[in-house]
This record gives structure tokens, sequence and C-alpha cells, in this order.
């Protein structure tokens, strides 16, 4: 399996894993705890550090298909290297980070490491004009 497409099944599992702390937070969020009846409900609820770990998550969802887009036309096209490789990291390493700055509410160093994971999808869904 290729790198791009070992990074296509680590973002996957960033889907999951950026839920953790949305989970975390509505545990915290009452004396109730986790609401499993209601979570959607108990997420739209959450604020200050559970409604930005909730924004992160849901961000992580809308991200996903870009890159996906860009792995697959880079995989269909043969298009590889080390851009490719470097492009499909970037997304990755900017995601983890963008998820961090948003927990910790760091919102202008976020939007510019937003724009890298951005980049790095048109990047990908550009690579075999590029090539």
């Amino acid at each position: 399996m290729s790198f791009p497409l070992w990074c296509l099944f680590f973002a996957a599992l960033l889907i999951v894993f950026t839920k953790a702390p949305v989970a975390v937070a509505m545990a915290k969020s009452d004396d109730k705890g986790y609401d499993n009846r209601h979570p959607r409900a108990q997420q739209a609820a959450l604020t200050g550090w559970g409604a930005r770990a909730m924004a992160a998550h849901s961000n992580m969802l809308e991200a996903f298909p870009l890159f996906a887009a860009g792995v697959l036309v880079a995989q269909v096209t043969n298009t590889q290297g080390f851009t490719i490789n470097l492009l499909a990291a970037l997304f990755i390493i900017s995601r983890i980070a963008y998820t961090a700055l948003y927990l910790m509410n760091l919102d202008k160093v976020r939007s510019l490491v937003w724009g890298v994971g951005f980049i790095s999808c048109l990047g990908l869904l550009l690579s075999p004009a590029l090539a």
C-alpha cells in the first residue's frame, strides 16, 4: 500500500480520534455524564473547550472527503513521488495540529494550519496536471 493510501487510512482514524475529546467534554458537561440517548442535543449544548472539540471534530469530517478525493486522484492517475507523499503527510500533520490548536483556542494559528491542509488537498487534486 502506498504512503498516501496509508495517510488516507490514518485520516479516517482521525475522524474517530477527534471524537474522543468531544466524548470527554460530554461526560463532564453535567451531573448526568455522557447522554447516549440524545448525544447530538448534548453536543449542541457544549460550551468552551467542549464546543471547540466538537467544532474540530466536525471540521475533520468536512476535510476528509477533499483529502480522500485528492489521494484517489493521485492513485488513479498513477501520480507518485516525493511531492505526493509530502502533500499527504502535510495534510495529516496539519489536521493533528489543527485539532490541538482548536482545543487550545489559538484561532489565528489554527486558521493558518487549516490553510496548509487545504492547500495540500488542492495539490493532490491537481497533481496529474503538475506532474
